[in-house]
């Protein structure tokens, strides 16, 4: 990698690439474009912050010899980099870096005749502590009263439960669940005190933002207190967990996460589009950890419509998890004139060891469903079919329903499309494909977190999304060396 950036930046990372970044044509960067791109790159394949990233280039002869900085040069600040990002990420092509890295990929012909892409994600810790609801409630009162004009004044006259120029927990017995509750009802009271005051002020468009930060931290943990209607302001810490729950006022993008049942984290959700046979990474996207935009399905969606490698007319092979299979992707992948070859979401029997929905047929075109006893019913403008009154004495019933109404189907709008990809999975030439070629997107995975990168080190979603930008073009450049990247006559191939 030292030695194509010493050789080849100024190809890879043109001074033009970089114009409209300073469109006055004053004020030019001091630094050189190519050497900040390639400090970028970099900083991401290593893995290292602003400041290790600059000692490394102020020490380290490869750094040097990289960037063709003469040995003895002082390097320069780490804000330089802080800089570059912000006006990267203001710009009309914030992630031109990894494109033309991608560029230099659909050059080389690598991927020419490649007809398969997996999909696959995975999560990335934070990089704040996940505070709880007490942590959560001092924490945005002070932010509040940090950031808008006045509120310091109001938290002073109407919030008493805590003395919030001390960051930290309250001195209480927190072993005595009464000291804890009257704690919370406190802090609850004191934030929607502040709240109803600051939402009267003349707020710029950030100062709103941390108000709307302060009304979802004051509601999302906590219920009406036992014996309350929820008109008497007493609060309690509720026994369950917010749909999109913030985890930290410091990072409000971070969120709970559960990869698996057994596996929990706080952070991000990295999602990769990867050419299994090369590990090159075609798209990716860094989203919240939970949501309905942070859902594999429909990020997978996202991903092939970001990829650049996909044309209309070269059909690929889509493979990814169950996660990706559902009726919309499904959907998605063949109106593309793709195959999906995901491995379809399990049907269960409502009894178990019982009927499946696939034991009931479907007839779209006369719009009817049949049991497997026979009955035939129509489906519903809701997409239902009910037996209701048929199950009655059914033999069969012991082994299709427990409902007291009888069996009732709910179909989904891709229903045909998810019941034919559900049969063709059951061809044992497709499943030696899958497994061939499905787990080969690990190995891309494994590469992006290794070296300490499965923590982040920034805080939000667009700028994580910047910097796996930045790290799935280095993966990539590497990746193309590994197989023999080589520059002659103008032109990148293969060697």
């Amino acid at each position: 990698m030292f030695r194509l950036l010493a050789d080849q930046r100024r190809v890879l990372f043109p001074t033009a690439m970089f114009e409209d970044l300073f469109p006055s044509g004053r004020g030019r960067p001091s630094i050189p474009v190519d050497i900040v791109a390639s400090v970028l790159v970099l900083q991401a394949l290593h893995g290292l912050s602003d400041r290790e990233a600059l000692a490394s280039l102020r020490t380290d002869l490869r750094w040097k010899v990289a960037t063709g900085l003469p040995i003895g040069h002082a390097g320069f600040d780490p804000s330089t980099l802080t800089y570059w990002r912000k006006r990267l990420a203001a710009s009309d092509r914030p992630h031109r870096i990894a494109d033309a890295v991608l560029a230099v990929v659909a050059e080389t012909g690598v991927l020419k005749g490649k007809n398969r892409r997996a999909l696959d994600s995975t999560i990335l810790d934070d990089a704040v502590a996940t505070q709880d609801t007490v942590t959560q409630l001092i924490a945005i009162i002070r932010k509040v009263r940090r950031e808008i004009p006045g509120a310091a004044a109001v938290v002073a006259a109407k919030c008493s439960a805590h003395n919030y120029d001390n960051p930290g927990k309250p001195q209480i017995a927190w072993e005595d669940s009464e000291a804890r509750a009257v704690l919370v009802d406190g802090l609850v009271q004191d934030a929607l005190a502040l709240l109803d005051r600051v939402s009267g002020f003349e707020l710029t468009a950030e100062q709103n933002e941390t108000v709307a930060l302060l009304a979802l931290i004051a509601g999302q943990d906590v219920e009406p207190a036992v014996g309350s209607d929820g008109t008497d302001g007493r609060w309690q810490i509720a026994r369950k967990v917010a749909k999109d729950r913030v985890i930290s006022v410091i990072d409000p993008d971070a969120r709970h996460a559960h990869k698996t049942v057994q596996r929990r984290q706080d952070g991000f959700k990295a999602h990769l589009a990867v050419e299994p046979s090369t590990g090159i990474i075609t798209a990716s996207e860094l989203t919240k950890a939970a949501g309905a935009e942070a859902a594999d399905g429909a990020t997978g969606i996202r991903l092939l419509d970001a990829d650049p490698t996909l044309t209309e007319d070269e059909p690929m092979e889509v493979l990814g998890d169950s996660a990706y299979a559902t009726g919309d992707v499904l959907k998605k992948i063949t109106d593309a004139k793709h195959t999906p070859l995901v491995k379809p979401w399990p049907t269960k029997p409502t009894v178990p060891g019982g009927f499946d929905i696939d034991d009931f047929t479907v007839d779209e075109s006369a719009g009817t469903a049949t049991c497997p006893n026979g009955v035939t019913r129509k489906i519903t403008k809701s997409r239902n079919v009910v037996f209701g009154v048929a199950c009655r004495g059914c033999p069969l019933r012991a082994r299709c329903t427990t409902a007291n109404d009888g069996r009732m189907l709910r179909l989904h709008e891709h229903d045909a499309l998810q019941r034919a990809h559900r049969q063709r999975a059951k061809d044992p030439a497709w499943q030696a494909d899958y497994r061939q070629h499905r787990p080969m997107v690990e190995r891309s995975i494994a590469w992006l977190v290794a070296g300490g990168n499965r923590k982040l080190r920034y805080r939000g979603v667009s700028k994580n999304h910047a910097w796996l930008q930045h790290r799935t073009a280095a993966l990539n450049l590497r990746r193309l060396l590994n197989l023999g990247l080589t520059r002659t006559a103008g032109t990148w191939a293969l060697a």
